[in-house]
């Protein structure tokens, strides 16, 4: 599976743990290995950046710093501490696996990658990546970026089936999930996408590539325009929730949506707002006192410290952060509400 000699394999692998000993970032989930904090940020960083997980992963840990906290905690106030993180199935899985672990096995965590991959929200990568770095388990992870290093050093292979090979061939198995780490590491920092540092790689003795194109093309990015309104009455913010069976954010609190701005309607603010493949224009609008009676019944008002604990979808918290002020005055309060 790998075109290595036992020797060479030996000496790339030295070269790769050498390598992150020395230049590994200092991330707060590596300075403790235990469980419950691994697994919380390999869940938090599926598909998300290392800098927006960091004060989320801080702030989450104060809030639920064992996994007993968690499970006793209601989903909303889960969904709260994630908002900005999106993916909010993660978090549901997350707390659902917690209530498991808690109550059904008395606190103890799985032990093992098979036995991880029975609680709900985890595959077949996290599965491996906690009980390799936790526990010591020589399990092999593939994500983007191992896999992209894979195909640089050792050529392009068919079938993701394959890639998993060759990384369980490549693992040392006397720190894996120090090697694991190593490998998503060096495909983060080092072997990126675009512009790899092929001279400081600690692989490049091996490499087939040197860091020779390989990548896949993206489907391109769509670009959508969004309206929603910004009511107010005195400290309070008028508030929607979505469906609990929509099949994104569903029970999330939003701020109301528009079909399109009305040239009668003030336009407050403009934001730029990213989900997933989509690019979003967002228009904050002056919401008409039609659109308040219209809501009548599926909104409610909430004041900055009740909405402040709401499970807030991303868009609707850097809105509400951005637009309406930590204290406001009385007095203006009573002005505007005479006008």
């Amino acid at each position: 599976m790998l075109p290595l000699s036992p020797r060479d394999l030996r000496a790339l692998r030295r070269s790769l743990l050498g390598w992150y000993d020395a230049h590994r970032r200092d991330l707060p989930w590596r300075r403790d290995a235990e469980p419950y904090r691994v697994w919380v940020s390999e869940i938090m960083l599926q598909q998300t950046r290392v800098a927006a997980v960091l004060d989320h992963y801080a702030r989450f840990l104060q809030r639920f710093p064992r996994v007993k906290a968690l499970a006793a905690a209601r989903e909303q106030s889960v969904l709260a501490l994630w908002s900005g993180l999106g993916y909010y199935h993660r978090a549901r899985r997350l707390h659902q696996a917690a209530k498991v672990i808690a109550r059904e096995r008395n606190g103890e965590f799985p032990r093992t990658a098979e036995a991880w991959r029975e609680l709900p929200g985890i595959g077949r990568y996290t599965a491996a990546a906690i009980a390799s770095i936790a526990f010591g388990e020589p399990a092999a992870v593939v994500d983007g970026n191992v896999e992209r290093v894979l195909e640089r050093v050792f050529g392009r292979v068919e079938g993701r089936e394959s890639a998993w090979q060759r990384a369980e061939a490549l693992l040392d198995r006397v720190r894996p999930g120090d090697f694991n780490q190593a490998m998503m590491e060096l495909g983060a920092t080092v072997c990126t996408p675009r512009a790899p540092q092929c001279l400081l790689c600690p692989l490049n003795t091996w490499c087939q590539s040197r860091g020779a194109d390989t990548l896949k093309p993206q489907p391109p990015r769509q670009h959508k325009q969004l309206h929603c309104s910004l009511a107010r009455k005195g400290d309070s913010v008028l508030l929607v929730q979505r469906a609990a069976d929509v099949a994104r954010m569903a029970g999330m609190w939003e701020l109301p949506e528009t079909n399109a701005a009305n040239p009668g309607h003030e336009v407050l603010a403009k934001f730029r707002h990213s989900i997933t493949d989509t690019d979003y224009e967002v228009s904050v609008l002056q919401a008409p006192a039609e659109l308040v009676r219209e809501l009548n019944g599926r909104a409610r008002w909430f004041t900055r410290k009740q909405w402040q604990k709401l499970a807030l979808t991303g868009l609707a918290r850097k809105v509400l952060r951005k637009m309406v002020p930590e204290s406001t005055d009385p007095g203006m309060e009573s002005k505007e509400n005479k006008n």
